[in-house]
């Protein structure tokens, strides 16, 4: 078995200088480095599912997929093949920025399969989005809806937080009797809510997919016509591209 001594760790901007980037056809930038695992196609068709109506705000956005980008570092460095060593020192994706370029380093040996491949990487697309355009108004009319509503659950810990701060927070009055709400902790969640819809939404046009491999135990998982109801304007709002299709399946019991 190989040690970390017997692979170099690179810098990520010696990379980004050695792999070609290219654009999708959705207008995403992208490019595979050192022994990922990832084939061509894979690649190709994972890239592919992000809607195109995404990219202009992305466009100074490019997202390299590598082996290993190690955490434990001050610099942003990564690992051209993968050790046991070095994957214990890796993290699920490292930032760096090249001039007017924002890159993201994915590491593609972390995770198990495609599934995981995939929802790091729309994760990953679905927040740079939300920073750099922000949560369509709509959106946020829903999910609180939804919250006042007292639907059970949430899509992840961040949005179960804030949404929960967000309403502890009117038990507290104000001068005219009005129950106040802390509108920082609603922002966030707009902004969890919506990254965590936009990733999910991906994630189905590019992996067949159950909905409960998403649960985690901290926190109730979305009841599913609730996490339906949001999907539906996600695709909406972003149609998909071609070749890919959008539709929610329900189990049927007994």
């Amino acid at each position: 078995m190989s040690t970390s001594a017997q692979i170099e760790l690179w810098h990520a901007e010696k990379v980004a200088t050695q792999v070609t980037v290219a654009q999708a056809a959705n207008g995403i930038h992208y490019a595979a480095w050192g022994e990922t695992r990832v084939s061509e196609h894979d690649l190709e068709q994972l890239v592919g599912a992000v809607p195109a109506a995404l990219s202009p705000a992305l466009a100074n956005r490019a997202y390299y997929f590598v082996p290993l980008a190690i955490a434990d570092t001050g610099e942003t460095m990564i690992a051209p093949g993968y050790n046991v060593d070095l994957g214990d020192r890796a993290i699920c994706h490292r930032n760096a920025a090249f001039g007017a370029t924002e890159a993201v380093f994915i590491s593609t040996r972390l995770v198990e399969d495609r599934f995981g491949l995939a929802f790091e990487f729309f994760i990953n697309v679905a927040h740079n989005f939300v920073d750099a355009a922000g949560v369509p108004e709509s959106f946020s009319s829903l999910v609180w809806s939804q919250a006042e509503a007292q639907v059970r659950g949430e899509t992840s810990q961040d949005a179960w937080e804030t949404r929960r701060k967000a309403q502890d927070s009117r038990s507290t009055e104000g001068r005219a009797g009005q129950k106040i709400i802390d509108e920082r902790a609603r922002t966030s969640y707009y902004e969890s809510t919506f990254s965590d819809a936009l990733a999910v939404y991906m994630l189905s046009l590019a992996v067949d997919f159950d909905y409960h491999d998403l649960r985690e135990r901290e926190y109730p998982l979305l009841a599913a016509p609730a996490l339906a109801e949001r999907l539906r304007h996600v695709a909406a709002l972003f149609p998909t591209n071609p070749n890919y299709d959008f539709q929610i399946l329900y189990r049927r019991k007994g």
